[in-house]
């Protein structure tokens, strides 16, 4: 992917609960100017980053729980649809992972199954934390996700732990396994310790040879969590 490509796929994103006015105008007035897909902020601060932001760039918010989601399936619900209702176009949302034998199992669906309800019709980006994850794990929670009609499955937050090669290649491939058994196009967004254009380029060459069709279709289906990366994609030499 060249630099615009990128650009275009970019969550940038300020999750600060102490941002100024100031600090929030200032990084929607930058998101304005770079174009990027969306911008990601805490719900609390919708009223003041809507009325700002350009037309075409998607406003998301992380609801239920972040870095590490919420247990409570009643206080998810309530946040994804407050966020939803307030004008969110996409709710990003943490499911937590459980160190447990039987994960991911009916807990997980029913979490699972209440996000979707609650987003309504904003898109909903479902964050796996595959850091915590082992490969097993990793394909049972993202082939669940994607069933219960997740529109992205994200690698992870990074706050514990960077997004790997591993998660990459499986998240591409269980995307594509996805479509070809239940004829569903679904995107997926790779997050967490993207630091260098280089990240950039090793991570989306092993997505596209898992599933060339995810980045071709820009950021409908495809994006990429690497805010610190945007100076060096606007200004590559």
């Amino acid at each position: 992917m060249n630099g615009r490509a990128v650009i275009d796929c970019l969550d940038y994103t300020l999750l600060d609960h102490e941002a100024s006015e100031d600090e929030l105008a200032g990084f929607v007035t930058r998101a304005n100017v770079a174009r990027v897909g969306a911008v990601c902020i805490f719900a609390e601060y919708i009223e003041q980053v809507k009325p700002l932001l350009d037309a075409g760039i998607k406003l998301a918010v992380v609801a239920g729980g972040f870095p590490v989601g919420s247990h409570n399936l009643d206080e998810i619900s309530k946040d994804i649809r407050a966020a939803a209702d307030s004008g969110a176009d996409e709710i990003d949302v943490v499911l937590e992972p459980r160190d447990a034998e039987d994960f991911p199992n009916e807990i997980e669906l029913a979490k699972l199954t209440a996000m979707r309800d609650a987003a309504g019709k904003a898109m909903l980006k479902v964050i796996l934390e595959t850091p915590l994850l082992n490969e097993r794990n990793m394909r049972a929670v993202a082939r669940m996700a994607l069933a219960a009609g997740a529109d992205f499955i994200k690698t992870c937050t990074g706050k514990r732990g960077p997004c790997s090669d591993e998660a990459a290649e499986i998240f591409a491939y269980e995307i594509m396994r996805h479509e070809l058994t239940f004829k569903e196009k679904r995107g997926m967004k790779l997050s967490g310790g993207i630091k260098t254009s280089d990240d950039i380029d090793r991570l989306t060459n092993l997505v596209n040879a898992q599933d060339p069709s995810l980045i071709s279709a820009g950021n409908s289906r495809f994006r990429v969590g690497a805010s610190s990366v945007l100076d060096n994609l606007l200004n590559p030499n």
